[in-house]
């Protein structure tokens, strides 16, 4: 098993990483891979600190964007640091090499009257029960899309009031549920009487729903409900996180709520938040109206 192998099964077994950031950090790995055997160093271990700016300035002009660029960087800084944990290293040559700045979007949300319609679709319609219960559930508690995925009745408290799940790097958190949420859910529920062991969101053959099946639906649900913003899991995470931040102020709050592990990452929202201050300023001040 080469080294680079070796790493991404600690990642996988030790560090219990998603298969999906599993293949980001195999894509990243083996560009340096065929990089360094390019450019006649063999194996990336024998790369410094010299070559992997070379590197980075190849996959540059090759037209990676800053933050792929950011991305590659970090996988390799990691597995240089666990060669170096392991011995195999005398120094990490990638601790001072440095990927372009990339510039930091704001994450596109629903406003509250958008999330309320998209949330309140018609529960007659075929698998209305469990479309109600899963845009409530994303709504209500922010959670990942991997993380909804993976639910299990098992992982509620009895009255539906809390639920408990897995995050990013195998981290547990305990999240509460909205009424409205557990209300769907119990309708839902009841209506195929599943429960213990069960997934709340059954896919094909009795596992659970598809990342990909969530991310359809919820779009053809937006449509359906007249937003025609480019809906998607992930917004309704950022509606949840920006909606309570700007209800609460409580920063430090939400970053538990999403299970952010640091909380410059949480930071994002208050931008928004910011945003949406300057806009009923701008609304509301005399002095900042523009004259007709």
């Amino acid at each position: 098993m080469t080294g680079i192998d070796a790493f991404l099964e600690h990642l996988r077994v030790e560090r219990a990483m998603s298969a999906h950031t599993l293949d980001a950090y195999r894509r990243d790995l083996e560009a340096l891979r065929e990089w360094a055997a390019a450019n006649g160093a063999g194996e990336p271990q024998a790369l410094d600190g010299a070559a992997l700016r070379r590197f980075v300035a190849d996959e540059h002009r090759r037209g990676l964007s800053p933050k792929s660029l950011q991305r590659r960087l970090s996988a390799c800084r990691s597995y240089y640091a666990w060669l170096l944990r392991h011995g195999h290293l005398a120094a990490n040559p990638a601790a001072g090499v440095r990927a372009p700045r990339a510039l930091r979007r704001l994450p596109q949300v629903l406003d509250v009257d958008e999330a309320v319609r998209l949330v309140e679709v018609p529960t007659d319609a075929p698998l209305g029960l469990r479309d109600r219960a899963l845009l409530e559930l994303f709504y209500s508690s922010g959670l990942r899309l991997s993380e909804l995925c993976a639910l299990r009745w098992r992982d509620f408290a009895p009255d539906l009031g809390s639920v408990t799940v897995l995050g990013k790097g195998g981290k547990q958190r305990n999240v509460p549920v909205g009424s409205h949420a557990r209300a769907a859910l119990a309708q839902w529920r009841a209506s195929t009487g599943a429960g213990g062991d069960g997934f709340v969101f059954p896919g094909r053959g009795g596992g659970p729903i598809s990342a990909r099946a969530v991310q359809v639906r919820v779009r053809q649900l937006a449509v359906r409900q007249g937003l025609f913003k480019h809906v998607h899991p992930h917004m309704l995470r950022h509606s949840f996180a920006s909606h309570v931040l700007e209800s609460s102020g409580d920063l430090r709050g939400v970053q538990e709520l999403l299970g952010h592990a640091n909380i410059a990452t949480t930071q994002i929202y208050t931008h928004l938040d910011f945003q949406h201050l300057a806009r009923v300023y701008d609304a509301a001040h005399p002095r900042a109206r523009r004259k007709p």
